[in-house]
């Protein structure tokens, strides 16, 4: 994972294909080392992200509480496999989505970087 400060918002971009139980207690404690030093709202980018199991909806889950409840975790770029769990569990009513990383940004007014 990497974070990208754009401007009030920061992108979250997750390098793995998967969220799985193999790494979703990785993938908790990642996300909460990476975000505890920064404010705002948090966009997780799952473009490269194809196969997401009950343990990483778990761990998507859990890292939104981990922002607690005056912070946003909106999520980016689903891949078809991911939009169906999101809409199949009903989370896609939950978080934000947003078809893109751009979009996202747009959103919150914030331009997206070139």
């Amino acid at each position: 994972m990497s974070l990208e400060p754009q401007g009030a918002v920061s992108v979250l971009r997750v390098g793995n294909d998967r969220i799985d139980a193999a790494i979703a207690i990785q993938f908790k404690d990642r996300f909460r080392d990476i975000t505890a030093d920064v404010a705002g709202p948090v966009v997780l980018d799952l473009g490269r992200v194809t196969f997401l199991d009950s343990s990483g909806l778990g761990a998507v889950v859990a890292a939104r509480k981990l922002l607690g409840p005056d912070r946003a975790l909106e999520l980016a770029a689903l891949s078809p496999a991911v939009e169906k769990v999101m809409q199949l569990t009903r989370m896609n009513t939950v978080f934000p989505i947003h078809d893109t990383v751009a979009d996202a940004l747009t959103a919150h007014g914030v331009a997206p970087a070139a």
